[in-house]
């Protein structure tokens, strides 16, 4: 099947690049040949069907998973060719977020947040503290620091966990599913949010995402797995996907619902994160 390519060309370095990646589990192939790259500022969105493998795909970005064969660079540096420091270096430039949140129980939010600080910084306990309270505000989570999990509401959760994401400023920042198990309220939130923390972090952004309403109204750029063919299919803003691209399986894709909601771009940010993010 040959490949739909709507990317603008850039002179640019990209801040993350893929290249002839393949995944396997075992003997079983996931995908094969894989090639992408993330500009700086991009929201990249890693789509395609359950089964496709974006989540395996995921674990090869973060480097919790060597791949079979390929690279995955960050401003040139391959993640699985560097010395041990050099990559322990790049990873914590990277805040990852997980489907559930991936809190502590035991812990409460402003202990959660205060991990990678502890671990990775020479603060003492009172400037961590107050800085994993200024990461829990950013996300709209102030006054909630002695909460634990259990008493948050998902979308709450959801957000804790970004808090813990951006502990240590990274400049890229890896979602999977993030508005798995949301409302469309609270989903459309997190999106805002993630909009708010690109800007102001000036981080780059990778979702993995099957959700078409974040794809439309956040996503800029984008790789299509298919389950099929077993490798990718589609690159390109979303939205260009759309309209342009032949390939019935991707149109099948974009259009389930056929929501003309959808493309409607999402509303502006408010500028305090409590009104704009409520407690949902």
């Amino acid at each position: 099947m040959a490949l739909c390519d709507v990317t603008e060309p850039s002179s640019l370095p990209p801040h993350l690049e893929v290249r002839n990646l393949t995944s396997m589990h075992g003997d079983v192939l996931i995908q094969h040949d894989l090639n992408f790259t993330v500009q700086h500022g991009d929201i990249f969105i890693v789509m395609g069907p359950s089964g496709s493998g974006k989540s395996t795909l995921l674990r090869h970005l973060v480097g919790l998973d060597r791949p079979a064969s390929g690279t995955v660079r960050y401003e040139g540096t391959c993640i699985w060719g560097c010395g041990e420091v050099e990559r322990e270096q790049i990873m914590r430039r990277i805040g990852v977020t997980y489907q559930s949140g991936g809190l502590w129980s035991s812990m409460t939010l402003v202990e959660n947040v205060s991990v990678p600080l502890q671990r990775y910084t020479r603060l003492n306990s009172h400037e961590v503290r107050e800085l994993a309270s200024l990461k829990l505000a950013m996300v709209g989570l102030a006054g909630f620091e002695d909460h634990y999990p259990s008493e948050l509401s998902g979308g709450m959760q959801k957000r804790a966990g970004l808090a813990r994401a951006i502990a240590l400023d990274p400049d890229l920042l890896f979602f999977d599913e993030p508005s798995a198990g949301l409302d469309p309220v609270t989903s459309r939130r997190l999106d805002d949010l993630i909009l708010a923390l690109r800007d102001n972090l000036g981080a780059t952004v990778v979702i993995v995402t099957h959700e078409l309403a974040s794809i439309f109204a956040i996503g800029n750029n984008s790789v299509f797995l298919d389950p099929e063919s077993r490798t990718q299919i589609a690159l390109g803003d979303p939205k260009i996907l759309l309209r342009e691209c032949p390939i019935p399986t991707v149109h099948a894709f974009l259009t389930r619902g056929s929501d003309s909601n959808l493309l409607a771009p999402t509303r502006a940010v408010a500028a305090a994160p409590r009104a704009a993010f409520g407690q949902a």
